[in-house]
């Protein structure tokens, strides 16, 4: 009977054991074979045996050894149907780390680079080039010994426009390899592909063409040197890629996905950081060109025709002067102010940019604050080196791109210049905002830090344009700051453990307490009141303040210049126990007298059944301080807006500190339950016994 060509008789030995013959069927699983073969020497656990080779070189028999050896033989087939199948069947198993070991062992990626060099057949290419690339993706072998004629048929098929498309996906994911690989194969990569091809393929519909030109366009500017980094990117800009990206990427009918976020987000990275060396630089005091840029915005935003006919004297103290008025901290030597870095001598681009581009706005600006009140005006120059050092924290300027990084803002494609221009919306924001804070210089960190989360929350919105930026951040004036920060205040409160919220009850008493010592406190140093007269005349004062037993309240009239009376000098009382009650609001007579005058608000306090004081408080915290302390006294609740919110501060910063030490420990919705005692208490030990 003729023997199947798959069954070969092999000798298997064992030190220690008699060899055995063995009829061996190829098409049976490595295990079975190992499982028979150990059955035959009766031998326990056949996952932990192998069979080596004997002769020659000793190598394990591997599943993946042997397809390795029959797919290298298969794809020198003479036969192109057994060609093209190894070749599908490799490109499917060379994504096994093992496999591809022994394939490459077996000089089967030069084989392959050899296949692709001569052949002209689209489907074997096709097969080849992804076995290529997922064989050289395991990292055994180094891309360095790549021929040039490989390269320049790689790069023909990126940049030949009839080129099959599943040739063009692989060969750029192939090219982009080679460019991050060395330095030496970037050259060879740049100078056979060209950045108009990629570009082409940018407007293509195919989604993964898209990706992979991404993906070569960044491996090339990353690795590129300064030089040629640079060269790159005017020739990009000349071709408007940005343009094409917003048109035919950000704004085509699918979304973006994952791999192509990423890319966006690296270009935009590497264009930003195009800005760090002047962020980096300091301001150069004897560098003309820097002092004629200060200079130049002095005389953008005052005339200065008769400048020239002053002395020297005359004309550098209106020079400090107006220096002053655009808010230089030193107006003396403005240039002091951007000796700091971040963000240096980018601050002075972007104050000039906008001086530039929008002389009305920058001419606006400036002399709507020259003519505020003093400690009321927006400095504009403070301002502008604060916000652009605010954009560029936000913008991660100077910071190397992330290799999971896919934050990019679909704005910066619709711009050319996207942070001089964000800056130029961005300083009327702080202007605006400073009027809605009603702010003074001491609140200007304040004010910063509302325009910071204005940016900030407006571009997590994703605009996709610089006009849709203006109204979104302009819409979310600093009202609604407030009402979102307590929006997500009472979100966080209603998602906190039942534990912290019943310590939070636990802690309110005591917090209240201390609330009620304050006002008290407060009551007790007292407040200047304007008198409120029949001819509803306020121009006389009278200043009322708490005796320390906190039994009297001690009022009488004062000149407007007096500061803190002592109490004997105040001759009128009134016993807190003869108070019966508090009015506020509309239920205040003097409210009803004061109609129209919204910015006010009044109480008044009755003595026995007669009214025996009122007085109208144009301040809201000292209303709120009169009324809680005057609620203390009379043993009610207190009902201001400021406790309500000083109690919030207080059992916020108490419970933190309370739970510092859980942080990151999850807290349970109920406290575990007590495991019951054991049956004998037999394991204690006996110190004594040791001692004997």
């Amino acid at each position: 009977m003729p023997q199947q060509k798959d069954i070969v008789k092999i000798a298997i030995q064992m030190p220690g054991a008699y060899p055995q013959l063995i009829q061996l069927d190829q098409k049976k699983p490595l295990s079975a074979v190992i499982k028979e073969v150990c059955d035959g020497w009766n031998l326990l656990g056949p996952e932990n045996y192998a069979l080596q080779y004997a002769d020659g070189v000793q190598t394990y028999i591997t599943e993946s050894g042997r397809c390795a050896e029959d797919l290298f033989k298969g794809i020198q087939s003479s036969d192109s149907g057994v060609r093209c199948d190894s070749l599908k069947e490799l490109a499917s198993v060379s994504t096994d780390m093992t496999f591809a070991q022994e394939f490459i062992s077996r000089d089967g990626h030069l084989l392959l680079v050899k296949i692709v060099e001569e052949s002209n057949d689209n489907v074997i290419m096709t097969h080849t080039l992804i076995a290529f690339m997922e064989l050289m993706d395991h990292g055994i072998v180094s891309w360095e010994n790549l021929s040039s004629v490989f390269i320049k048929k790689i790069a023909s098929f990126v940049n030949d426009k009839p080129t099959d498309a599943s040739i063009q996906q692989v060969s750029l994911d192939i090219l982009e390899s080679m460019v991050l690989s060395s330095h030496s194969l970037f050259l060879q990569v740049k100078q056979e592909v060209t950045l108009e091809r990629l570009i082409a393929h940018l407007q293509v519909t195919n989604q993964q063409i898209q990706t992979k030109a991404m993906a070569l366009l960044m491996a090339l500017l990353q690795t590129a040197g300064d030089a040629h980094r640079q060269a790159m990117f005017d020739f990009l800009n000349k071709k408007n890629l940005r343009q094409y990206i917003y048109k035919n990427i950000i704004h085509s009918s699918g979304s973006v996905q994952d791999e192509m976020a990423h890319y966006l987000y690296v270009l935009q990275s590497v264009t930003l950081n195009h800005m760090e060396p002047r962020m980096r630089t300091p301001l150069d005091c004897y560098s003309q060109e820097q002092r004629d840029m200060l200079h130049h915005l002095r005389q953008a935003a005052f005339e200065t025709d008769s400048e020239n006919s002053l002395s020297h004297e005359r004309r550098r103290s209106l020079c400090a002067k107006e220096f002053r008025k655009l808010g230089f901290s030193n107006n003396s030597n403005p240039g002091q102010d951007l000796v700091r870095t971040p963000p240096g001598l980018l601050a002075l681009d972007t104050m000039d940019y906008f001086a530039e581009r929008y002389p009305d706005a920058y001419s606006r600006f400036i002399l709507e604050n020259s003519s505020r009140e003093d400690k009321h005006e927006c400095p504009f120059a403070r301002s502008s080196i604060q916000l652009t050092l605010i954009l560029c924290e936000i913008l991660r300027i100077g910071e190397p791109p992330s290799e999971t990084g896919s934050d990019y803002h679909p704005i910066f494609f619709s711009q050319d210049r996207l942070l001089e221009e964000l800056f130029c919306v961005c300083i009327q924001l702080v202007n605006k905002t400073w009027k809605e804070m009603r702010a003074t210089q001491e609140d200007f960190d304040k004010v910063m830090q509302v325009v910071r989360e204005q940016i900030t929350r407006t571009l997590s919105s994703k605009p996709t344009s610089l006009e849709l930026f203006k109204n979104k951040v302009n819409a979310l004036n600093y009202s609604e700051i407030l009402k979102l920060r307590q929006t997500e205040r009472l979100h966080q409160e209603e998602t906190l453990a039942p534990p912290v919220l019943e310590l939070k009850e636990r802690l309110k008493p005591e917090l209240l307490e201390l609330i009620r010592q304050q006002r008290l406190n407060r009551l007790c140093q007292g407040t200047m009141f304007r008198k409120i007269s029949s001819r509803r005349r306020q121009d006389k004062l009278w200043y009322c303040r708490l005796s320390p037993n906190h039994k009297m309240l001690h009022y009488g009239d004062v000149e407007e210049d007096t500061e803190n009376p002592p109490i004997e000098t105040l001759q009128e009382k009134i016993p807190v126990a003869d108070i019966k009650g508090l009015l506020l609001g509309k239920d205040c007579p003097h409210m009803k007298e004061n109609k129209g005058k919204q910015n006010k608000v009044s109480r008044s306090s009755y003595y026995g059944h007669y009214e025996y004081t009122g007085c109208l408080l144009s301040v809201c915290c000292q209303f709120c301080l009169w009324t809680d302390g005057l609620s203390v006294l009379l043993g009610r609740e207190m009902s201001s807006e400021s406790m309500r919110s000083e109690l919030e501060i207080l059992l916020s910063m108490e419970i933190k500190l309370r739970l510092l030490d859980l942080e990151n420990v999850p807290i349970p919705d109920s406290a575990p339950v007590v495991p019951k005692p054991p049956s004998n208490y037999n394991f204690c030990y006996d110190f004594s016994q040791t001692e004997q």
